[in-house]
């Protein structure tokens, strides 16, 4: 890992883009599972943005094994559309800005090339990867090139990762994504509320393991669905729990009270004292005789 210097990102926090806490725990759980199994093969990021979950992805890279991104970053879109969608949700993505980033984390650039993702499969061999991030265009037939390309790319086993396979605002990602599942032979994993994860290998080895270590996890909610007849698990960031507002309630006027009893013990402890005292025992006898006489008259 490279010095940190100042104004450089030391935390992914610190580095702009859409990255959910469970989907970095998420992509940290396969890629070291992988590990554990031995299973080698490069990596492949398809679009990343400012180098948020790539990042992450060169974290787990092995000695011998490839990490490739591809993206325009500020090359012009082939398309219209592409342009479009360029200038409205990533005006501010510059390759410079990538390369700062992920320096700031590690010594060795990423093998990138700048481009539309339909170039990757000439520079990436067939089934050579292990791990592929597809997070480009948010248009249809880019996102359905790019889970063929990934197809393409993966080995036996290897694990696909779809983004905003759900947000409302990508319904391309949705149809090519779902399509893959229907007619493609893509097999899910699980999904969180932003990714899909999937393999067209064996899910069920997998989709064990992963449900063990759910179960020991904190702060993580997850749940098992079946979908088109095959297992599908649901994960997603526990949330906290809203305090009871009655208990709440009872607690805030038991502190009053408790207050409110120490504020009178003190007060009884003080009169206590001042009746005890000389100066009070010696003005009681003064106005004795007053009193006595007043007492008098009132017979």
């Amino acid at each position: 890992m490279t010095s940190q210097e100042p104004g450089r990102p030391s935390s992914l926090d610190d580095v702009e883009g859409w990255f959910p806490g469970i989907d970095q725990r998420l992509f940290t759980w396969f890629l070291e599972r992988q590990d554990q199994l031995g299973e080698s093969g490069d990596l492949v990021e398809l679009g990343s943005y400012l180098g948020k979950s790539a990042i992450l992805l060169g974290r787990h890279l092995r000695d011998g094994e490839t990490f490739t991104v591809c993206d325009l970053f500020d090359s012009e879109a082939s398309d219209d559309p592409n342009r479009e969608e360029m200038a409205r949700s990533y005006s501010a993505l510059t390759r410079a800005a990538f390369e700062e980033n992920y320096r700031a984390f590690h010594d060795r650039l990423p093998e990138i090339v700048q481009g539309p993702t339909s170039l990757i499969l000439d520079h990436v061999r067939p089934e050579s990867c292990r791990f592929v991030h597809v997070d480009a265009s948010h248009l249809y037939e880019h996102v359905r090139g790019d889970i063929r390309a990934a197809q393409v790319m993966l080995a036996s086993g290897g694990v696909i990762v779809c983004d905003d396979y759900r947000s409302e605002h990508t319904p391309g990602v949705s149809a090519a994504v779902w399509e893959a599942v229907i007619t493609g032979g893509l097999r899910p994993v699980c999904v969180t509320p932003m990714k899909l994860y999937g393999t067209w290998g064996d899910i069920g080895p997998v989709q064990d393991d992963l449900l063990n270590w759910l179960e020991k996890q904190e702060g993580v909610w997850h749940e098992v669905q079946q979908v088109a007849g095959r297992r599908l698990i649901r994960v997603k960031r526990k949330r906290a729990k809203k305090p009871d507002k009655h208990r709440e309630e009872v607690r805030r006027l038991e502190e009053r009270l408790a207050v409110a009893e120490e504020s009178l013990a003190e007060s009884r402890h003080l009169l206590a004292s001042v009746r005890g005292s000389v100066s009070f025992r010696v003005g009681r006898a003064v106005t004795a005789l007053p009193r006595a006489l007043r007492g008098g008259r009132g017979r």
